[in-house]
């Protein structure tokens, strides 16, 4: 996050103040208020990303990097003052550490094919967990297929949580071949909170290089890169209130001058000839292409609107309704918690006896209430659970108790009307 110094002073928390900032939220379904509670799929958007977003294309509308004239260089200046608000609120060193993707699964396919490049040889290995997303998973499988390396995995525990040793070895799957580590901060379908940290800490001390996804912590907790001391992070903006196609990869100077591209094109080139191409300085060696411009100014002030707000205040907020809705939901007979770990976000998946989650996610639509439904992209979590898929309900700043207890007398309804 910001220094003391970059930091304006922060709001107070006021749910109903927030939530008039989201246009959305006045709408109806099928008659009904709307109760958005897929915030783990993709974040609402307050009427300030939504302007910017707009303004973008009705007074500066031009391509950056390319032109001398006005609206070039408006354009320009406007998406690397976004790149600048990222670095201060992850906390890079460097403005050209944040790279800017289509999204978190564009970030990992960057990471997982440059990485494999650079450092993947035959019998290495690469670690992930076993509560990964599927775009934390494939893209390494991919790469190891490339280099004839393995995939290895950190066992999850009956509660959600990684399965892990003692304090003075956490990892029982490193190895003296494991060349990469690639973890979730936080689950997106339990919502445990990873001790990254200690895994990155102990990743480094074997020279192992750490690539954070962080898809479902950065709306929600403090992401510092420098104080979690990862090579490589991924996040979307669409999770983060920003607008969709757009992304970021943070990744440390000295690594990143190291990885080969991922894409060729415009812009990440500095010679080109037949007989040989050199690359442009970062971040551009990694941004090949015409940007999604005014998505990324979009991005810029979703995270200028998130530190308006003291994001502890936020995650207070949001830890009072995980509380609430996990004691009230265990009130419904059969209804079976997956994923109970000491240290979540706001997620809860769970399921009922004899109900399928679409079902229940049907019913509870026609009520105007939003949830996910299936395996979250994390087929091989389900199986480890044992179970189809389950309903996930995914809270964010701008929820309330109020729209919990309408979701849990939908629950208990629906539950009468399926069995």
């Amino acid at each position: 996050m910001s220094t003391t110094a970059d930091t304006v002073e922060k709001k107070g928390y006021d749910v109903e103040e927030i939530r008039a900032q989201f246009p959305i939220l006045k709408e109806l379904v099928h008659g009904k208020p709307l109760v958005y509670f897929d915030n783990a799929a993709t974040s609402q958007k307050p009427r300030r990303v939504i302007k910017a977003e707009s303004a973008f294309y009705a007074t500066i509308n031009a391509n950056v990097h390319r032109g001398v004239h006005t609206l070039s260089t408006k354009a320009t200046e406007a998406q690397e003052a976004a790149r600048e608000t990222i670095r201060k609120h992850i906390n890079a060193k460097h403005a050209h550490e944040v790279l800017f993707t289509s999204g978190t699964t564009a970030s990992l396919n960057l990471a997982a094919f440059s990485l494999g490049q650079l450092l993947l040889k035959p019998g290495d290995e690469v670690l992930i967990s076993g509560m990964e997303h599927h775009a934390n998973i494939v893209p390494w499988q991919l790469a190891c297929e490339r280099h004839g390396a393995k995939l290895k995995v950190i066992p999850v525990t009956d509660s959600g949580e990684l399965a892990l040793g003692a304090s003075d070895h956490l990892i029982d799957q490193l190895s003296d071949r494991t060349r990469i580590l690639a973890i979730s901060h936080v689950s997106n379908t339990l919502g445990t909170i990873n001790p990254i940290k200690e895994l990155i800490a102990e990743a480094r001390k074997r020279g192992i290089i750490t690539a954070v996804d962080g898809a479902q912590a950065i709306a929600h907790l403090n992401v510092d890169v420098q104080d979690l001391g990862c090579d490589l992070c991924a996040f979307s903006g669409h999770k983060a209130y920003g607008p969709t196609g757009t992304g970021v990869l943070y990744g440390r100077e000295e690594l990143l001058e190291r990885m080969p591209p991922w894409q060729g094109g415009g812009e990440m080139i500095d010679v080109v000839t037949f007989a040989k191409t050199t690359y442009a300085k970062l971040p551009f060696k990694f941004e090949a292409g015409t940007p999604h411009i005014a998505g990324i100014i979009g991005l810029g002030e979703a995270f200028r609107w998130m530190e308006d707000y003291d994001k502890a205040a936020m995650a207070a907020h949001e830890h009072t309704l995980l509380e609430h809705a996990t004691t009230e939901l265990l009130t419904i007979d059969g209804l079976r918690i997956i994923g109970t770990a000491k240290e979540k976000v706001g997620v809860i998946s769970f399921v009922i006896d004899g109900i399928h989650h679409y079902d229940l996610g049907t019913l509870l639509d026609q009520q105007g209430i939003a949830v996910r439904t299936g395996h979250h992209c994390t087929q091989p979590l389900m199986e480890r659970f044992g179970v189809s898929g389950t309903t996930r309900a995914s809270f964010a700043s701008f929820n309330t108790v109020e729209e919990i207890d309408s979701m849990l007398a939908a629950t208990k309804k629906a539950a009468k009307m399926l069995r």
